[in-house]
């Protein structure tokens, strides 16, 4: 699965257009957009795709939209990102049936909370499953083995250390809006 994001290690993720126009020239090819104004969208992923770049949409953090499987309709049919990351289990079934890349965002906040993804996740079945916050190796071995899906490990990753970490841990990719951190 890790083929569909050209084997990048690192995904960097930008919150405002200028950081989408600095990736650009960057070696890249996947990008995150962690939301942003929904009258900027399709401009933002036609840029960035004019430039070889695809884009995987926070569907969660978009301003202007309403997080359901009907927005998602939405951004796979009129936005036409790479793919779509949400919280939310009907997003990502409607993405998938969509033919986008979906990736589920877990938030690891209890062993019960991780629990209650599981079955979420073996009835969604996402392409990937991004597991926050990405500093706790033992958790994204976990999930990984458990789900059986690959794993992007995002949130709180301040270092190089950890970035190898949670590769180290089994994650396919990481997240990460550090600038420091986007190196190819």
């Amino acid at each position: 699965m890790s083929l569909l994001l050209n084997g990048q290690k690192v995904l960097p993720a930008a919150h405002k257009p200028k950081e989408v126009e600095a990736l650009l020239s960057s070696p890249f090819s996947y990008m995150v957009l962690l939301g942003g104004h929904l009258g900027q969208l399709k401009n933002l992923v036609d840029l960035a795709r004019s430039h070889g770049k695809q884009v995987l949409l926070h569907a969660d953090l978009i301003d202007g939209l309403r997080n359901d499987e009907f927005a998602a309709e939405f951004l796979c049919q009129s936005i036409r990102p790479a793919g779509l990351i949400s919280t939310r289990a009907s997003v990502i079934a409607r993405t998938k049936q969509n033919g986008l890349l979906a990736i589920q965002r877990l938030f690891l906040i209890d062993s019960d909370a991780l629990e209650r993804s599981y079955s979420q996740l073996d009835r969604v079945r996402p392409d990937f499953i991004e597991v926050l916050p990405g500093v706790i190796p033992d958790i994204i071995g976990e999930v990984k083995e458990r789900s059986g899906i690959p794993i992007i490990a995002g949130g709180l990753i301040r270092t190089q250390e950890h970035v190898k970490q949670a590769l180290d841990a089994g994650a396919s990719a990481i997240t990460t809006s550090r600038k420091e951190l986007w190196k190819g």
